[in-house]
């Protein structure tokens, strides 16, 4: 196995590093998460990425303080749910977080979701800004923003998120805020990369793609996500697939693979739409 590439993250007035590839623990029960967590560690991920709302960074925080990996190697993200949305609740809702997580100082901290109907995210990003002047965080970023949303935060804020973490797979590309992210600084890191199992899993042309490396589809799929320049955070919490999706790195897709992979682009999304997605609002 190789190593993970890192990918320059910009925050406000300096640039700090994110593993290109990290482990997410979306939907891993507490009582999984640290035997998950802890084997992603072992197996080489430095990169952790939870959220409140996924309520596991208990968890996370005891895999973390359990780890002999170095806190200063690993690369912690959590993210603010919407209902703490707010100045005051942004604050609140980051002490908290970081408390589970037994954490002084966090790598990124993302907005989970814009809630248009709440329309508290610009106060939300300012109250973001604050924590990482007082020193308490590295980098702020978003998740499920639009490019309305992202310009917005840019015109009222001065500043774009260092990145937005959007569905993205290959039922689901979204090449526009892609190429939004790329022509302002912006990472793009893609959440449920594997379009949660099914069907990519099953693609005719991710299948063939896959045989011809010698490795298996999710793994395909994973490598096509990097070269084509996206952070990435596959789940799992059984040991061989936590293995499985660390070793993308010894291969490399061609031309012709990454055209047959566009092709593949539907629009097809397998979670909320951020223009309708106002839970918590």
């Amino acid at each position: 196995m190789t190593s993970v590439p890192n990918l320059k993250l910009r925050t406000d007035g300096d640039t700090i590093e994110i593993p290109q590839l990290g482990f997410g623990v979306w939907q891993v029960p507490e009582d999984q998460v640290v035997d998950a967590v802890t084997t992603a560690l072992q197996t080489g991920y430095r990169s952790i990425d939870t959220a409140a709302a996924y309520g596991n960074e208990e968890g996370v925080g005891q895999a973390l303080a359990d780890s002999d990996v170095n806190r200063s190697d690993i690369f912690v993200t959590t993210k603010l749910w919407n209902t703490d949305q707010g100045r005051e609740q942004t604050f609140a809702a980051f002490d908290t977080s970081m408390s589970k997580l037994g954490l002084d100082i966090l790598d990124l901290y993302l907005i989970h979701w814009p809630v248009p109907k709440k329309d508290a995210y610009v106060e939300t990003w300012r109250a973001m800004q604050e924590l990482r002047e007082q020193g308490r965080l590295k980098a702020i970023g978003v998740c499920n923003f639009r490019i309305e949303d992202l310009k917005r935060l840019r015109d009222e804020t001065g500043e774009f998120p260092a990145i937005n973490q959007i569905e993205l797979h290959p039922y689901l590309q979204q090449a526009e805020l892609r190429d939004f992210h790329e022509a302002n600084g912006i990472l793009t890191e893609a959440w449920s990369p594997l379009a949660s199992g099914g069907d990519v899993l099953a693609d005719e042309v991710i299948g063939r793609i896959a045989e011809k490396h010698g490795v298996t589809p999710a793994q395909a799929i994973l490598r096509w996500q990097t070269q084509i320049g996206n952070v990435v955070i596959p789940k799992s919490v059984t040991p061989s697939r936590i293995e499985e999706n660390f070793d993308i790195f010894g291969f490399e897709l061609d031309g012709d693979d990454l055209r047959e992979i566009a092709a593949l682009d539907r629009g097809q999304r397998t979670g909320p739409d951020p223009a309708e997605f106002n839970m918590g609002a």
